[in-house]
């Protein structure tokens, strides 16, 4: 029988230390030929980024083991956008990876060690594709040499490094997905121009080469500023296709002969927000088949979709989280990254003929029993002007114990990035840490996320700080309504945009009674003034057009407004954050503890957006459970490292 013991205070087995034991996140799938290459952060190894390649099977060996490929001292991320993505690509078993510390391209021949190929000075590089008829990388480079904004261009790498850097685009603000077409005759690239991110509105367009590998007069070929074009793709035979927004949904289309074709007509997304570069939701299995992942009622699904009849054929799995766009065909395969309620994100492998698949890697692989795991619940709820919005909630869930009768949980709403963002099904041992503990999480899809269409996405524009604040509200006041979470123990938490939508509801309303900012905003003009080029007029669609909408930004901003702010808060800030500035938590934490609320500040050197090293996950984890233990007043199960809390009443 379960021990009867008070809700937050129950032993679990799930421990920073096991969460954190051979934890690593996964992306970014590459196929060469047979040969199978994804990316690896490893916490353990101070978030460095490893290349991982899996080869097939042999008649000696019929799994063979996974192989590093990027050798000690070198780390595979690139900093365009400061964001990254696409920071590696394989052509007949070279690599070609930007490196962290330099940011300069490297090419690694087999069995080599890796030699630059980008000259030791201030740019970055990302995006690339290997054009084989020229012997060359095409890819964004991002300048930061001169005093302003850095310059973003289509540039052309020399594969050996032995030839002068050639640009072969410029002019518009941002660029990504540059691809050369299979037959080497044609570049296809997407660009914008502030204000717009690339999800409000991106252009595609089309060039030829000429005999000197230098491009002709572009052509439109789709998007506008109020169209989101996302992964333009070359099929075998070199026809355009890409995924528009123009119908509400992020569908598949096709260019040819002059003309566009609708391929998929759902109430689904094909797309993804491109936070990153090298993203991608599909892949050409043949010249009329395509392998894609999509959304469809609050879960991911995989498919085949035939061009010809344009049927779509799902593909039975148990993966219901594919939202990270790591998707490739080849070689009579698909290898993508996902995950599902029971099951951590891995890369997974399946197999065309039989549609069979298996796992190649675990993001971890902890054995837990499921009875100290809880499963996701798909939650609609209502919300401001009629409408509603949606969450997953994840009961307490332990087999060793149960609450007092009569307690009802605390809840921790948790507010994603983004904000367009959303939340994800996959396992997460960070959920599980709070939930098995005997608090309740709801992870909200508030107004302005992804997944729901772009209506649902543009809910956000001249509204953040409004609608995602109400809808976080909202959905913790739907569980106490339903009897599921204790009106006076509900927290919030969130990182980076999240962590602004935090310190707002947390200021603005009277709904949460202890909040955890990590890495978020608190002044949206400093924000505004200081951010980077990528992010420099997100705000302008969020909030409004600065200076011109100063008195927005001032209202909105919490840490100018913090004599309305009356419950406890915790800060978490990495010192070399060059996204949302270390200013912008200790502006909050200052103003905060001059008020005599119970607070606490915590920064880890080393860090930048988003924690990537063990002991700072571990303290950051620990310490918010503290923190909470300590305004809510129950005991832990564990001893944990304290944390200074400021004006914490005896």
């Amino acid at each position: 029988m379960p021990d009867i013991a008070a809700y937050g205070s129950w032993k679990s087995p799930i421990t920073t230390e096991l969460i954190l034991s051979g934890a690593i996140g996964l992306g970014q799938v590459v196929l060469d030929d047979e040969d199978i290459y994804w990316l690896e952060m490893r916490p353990s190894e101070g978030g460095r980024m490893v290349i991982v390649k899996q080869s097939p099977e042999t008649e000696t060996d019929s799994q063979p083991e996974p192989v590093d490929v990027t050798p000690e001292g070198f780390s595979v991320r690139t900093l365009v956008h400061e964001y990254g993505g696409g920071a590696y690509l394989v052509n007949e078993g070279v690599v070609y990876f930007s490196n962290f510390f330099d940011q300069r391209i490297y090419r690694q021949d087999p069995g080599l060690k890796p030699q630059p190929i980008t000259p030791e000075v201030e740019m970055r590089y990302a995006d690339g594709c290997f054009d084989v008829t020229r012997n060359r990388i095409i890819c964004v480079r991002e300048d930061h040499t001169e005093v302003g904004e850095p310059v973003n261009a289509i540039v052309a790498v020399d594969a050996t490094g032995k030839c002068e850097q050639d640009v072969i685009y410029q002019g518009s603000d941002f660029c990504s997905n540059p691809r050369v077409s299979p037959d080497g005759r044609s570049l296809c690239w997407l660009t914008w121009n502030h204000p717009n991110m690339p999800w409000d509105g991106t252009e595609l367009y089309v060039a030829r080469f000429n005999e000197q590998g230098r491009l002709g007069e572009p052509h439109l070929v789709a998007g506008n500023a109020n169209e989101s074009v996302f992964q333009p793709e070359w099929s075998p035979e070199s026809v355009l296709h890409f995924v528009s927004d123009r119908t509400g949904w992020w569908n598949l289309w096709r260019a040819e002969n002059g003309q566009l074709w609708q391929l998929t007509s759902r109430q689904s997304e094909f797309g993804k927000p491109q936070w990153a570069f090298g993203s991608g939701t599909y892949s050409f299995a043949s010249e009329d088949l395509i392998a894609c992942c999509y959304t469809d009622n609050d879960a991911w699904k995989i498919a085949m979709f035939h061009i010809p009849s344009k049927m779509l054929l799902g593909i039975d799995t148990p993966y219901s989280e594919m939202g990270r766009g790591d998707l490739k065909v080849g070689d009579g395969k698909i290898v993508f990254v996902g995950g599902a309620p029971s099951l951590p994100m891995s890369v997974v492998q399946i197999d065309l003929a039989s549609s069979k698949w298996w796992e190649l890697k675990k993001s971890n692989d902890l054995q837990i029993d499921e009875g100290y795991l809880s499963t996701a619940q798909p939650v609609e709820f209502p919300t401001e002007n009629g409408q509603t919005a949606h969450a997953f909630y994840y009961p307490p869930m332990n087999l060793d114990f149960i609450g007092h009768v009569g307690e009802t949980p605390p809840l921790l709403v948790k507010s994603h990035g983004g904000p367009t963002g959303s939340a994800s099904t996959a396992l997460d041992l960070g959920i599980q840490f709070w939930t098995s503990r005997g608090i309740g999480v709801l992870d909200v899809n508030y107004g302005g996320s992804t997944g729901y269409g772009r209506e649902y996405r543009k809910r956000l524009d001249g509204s953040w700080g409004i609608v995602d604040v109400d809808d976080c509200c909202n959905a913790a006041l739907h569980m106490v309504a339903q009897g599921k979470a204790d009106p006076n123990r509900l927290a919030i938490d969130g990182g980076s945009a999240g962590g602004y939508t935090t310190l707002a509801a947390l200021t603005f309303k009277q709904v949460f009674k202890a909040g955890a900012s990590h890495y978020g905003v608190s002044d949206l003009e400093a924000l505004a003034k200081e951010t980077h080029k990528f992010e420099s007029r997100y705000l302008d669609g969020l909030v409004g057009a600065y200076p011109e909408s100063q008195d927005i930004y001032k209202e909105r901003s919490p840490v100018n407004h913090t004599e309305m702010l009356s419950c406890p808060l915790i800060l978490f800030q990495g010192l070399e954050d060059q996204i949302v500035p270390p200013n912008q938590s200790e502006m909050m934490f200052d103003a905060v503890r001059g008020k005599g609320i119970p607070t606490a500040y915590i920064s880890f050197e080393g860090e930048q957006h988003g924690f990537r090293r063990s002991e700072n996950i571990k303290r950051a984890l620990e310490a918010e459970l503290y923190f909470y233990s300590k305004v809510f007043g129950f005991d832990l199960a564990d001893q944990i490292e304290s944390v200074e809390i400021f004006n914490l009443p005896a």
